[in-house]
């Protein structure tokens, strides 16, 4: 069994980012396999309940108010378009219900509607993630006593590159958050984004940042930059698909329990570049045709794709569907004000 560490260093991991490709994806492969069943990946929806107009400068969102992108500012969902959204996604074969908000951090004003999705999307049977920005530790204290399994916040980059994209918070306030999130009792979703024209070293100091915290994160999402007119990065050059493949492989020596995401950026990744991520120890995706507000594969799409490659989701255990489905269906009927959208500018 492969080692736990968190002791990493740059270097070393620089070391593994520059093996030669079958030589890393043979040890990533076979750190992979010491863990999990190597033909299931878990499967994840993700849905934007609230969308736009966030006062964070992230130079790669669509959804910051510092650029002219066209998107269309949405209010935050009301609790029952959010929990149809959660059974559409289980019935298309989710195992868990990601909610992401363009906040720089929840109001207590929102944090009502919050837990109630929270609990109807654990009524469900699904597991439970949620994104929504930097938490205190009496925000992070609520959503796990709500019922929460995951939270999501992304260190996004290395420390040293980390000003060159987002200014208006700090990297320390990511780590504050993911403390505050680990001091509560929930999971930790944590990873990057590569591909917005940092180097080698950069990759390796992020993920060193990850590997090294006290507890690795249950999920590592990978992202690839997904470049959208109007933000800065729009006109960056396209990463090279073996050094994304790279990453893949390295998040999963470090971290070899942690499940490793291929999140934004599949659309344009070919359905061999996607099982080459897989070998390489990727065993997570985001599932639908929508990642908050970015195009994703088909779900169709990612089906055929399981099938040709003898790929089954990973399922949960544990929960009665018929209870579930009707403990949501009583949720429903009893809210109260019901409206499609709740006005949390």
């Amino acid at each position: 069994m492969s080692q736990v560490r968190n002791d990493w260093t740059i270097e070393e991991v620089q070391e593994l980012l520059q093996k030669p490709l079958n030589d890393l994806v043979f040890e990533a492969q076979t750190v992979h396999r010491q863990h999990f069943n190597p033909n299931e990946v878990q499967v994840s929806t993700l849905l934007s309940i609230k969308t736009g107009a966030c006062p964070e400068d992230c130079k790669y969102c669509p959804q910051s108010a510092h650029y002219h992108t066209g998107l269309e500012r949405e209010r935050l969902m009301a609790v029952e378009s959010v929990l149809a959204e959660a059974q559409a996604a289980k019935e298309k074969g989710a195992s868990r219900f990601c909610m992401g908000a363009a906040w720089r951090n929840p109001k207590d004003r929102d944090m009502p509607y919050v837990i109630e999705m929270i609990k109807g999307v654990k009524a469900l049977g699904l597991e439970s993630c949620m994104t929504l920005g930097m938490l205190s530790n009496e925000q992070a204290k609520m959503l796990e006593q709500a019922g929460l399994d995951y939270y999501n916040h992304n260190l996004d980059t290395s420390p040293e590159f980390y000003g060159d994209i987002i200014t208006t918070r700090t990297y320390q306030d990511r780590l504050n958050t993911l403390n505050n999130v680990r001091d509560a009792g929930m999971k930790v979703c944590a990873g990057g984004i590569v591909g917005m024209g940092e180097s080698v070293t950069d990759r390796a100091s992020l993920l060193v940042q990850l590997a090294n915290l006290p507890k690795h994160p249950e999920s590592v999402p990978i992202n690839m930059l997904v470049k959208v007119e109007g933000t800065p990065f729009a006109k960056l050059e396209d990463m090279d698909n073996f050094e994304f493949v790279r990453t893949v492989a390295v998040a999963r020596i470090l971290m070899p329990a942690s499940h490793v995401r291929l999140s934004a950026g599949r659309e344009d990744m070919s359905d061999e570049m996607q099982a080459l991520c897989f070998l390489a120890g990727a065993n997570s995706i985001f599932y639908g045709e929508k990642l908050l507000t970015t195009a994703n594969p088909e779900a169709d799409a990612d089906l055929r794709l399981f099938e040709r490659l003898g790929i089954t989701p990973e399922q949960r255990d544990g929960y009665d569907d018929d209870v579930h489905t009707a403990v949501i269906e009583d949720a429903i009927k009893e809210r109260q004000n019901p409206v499609r959208y709740y006005d949390a500018s």
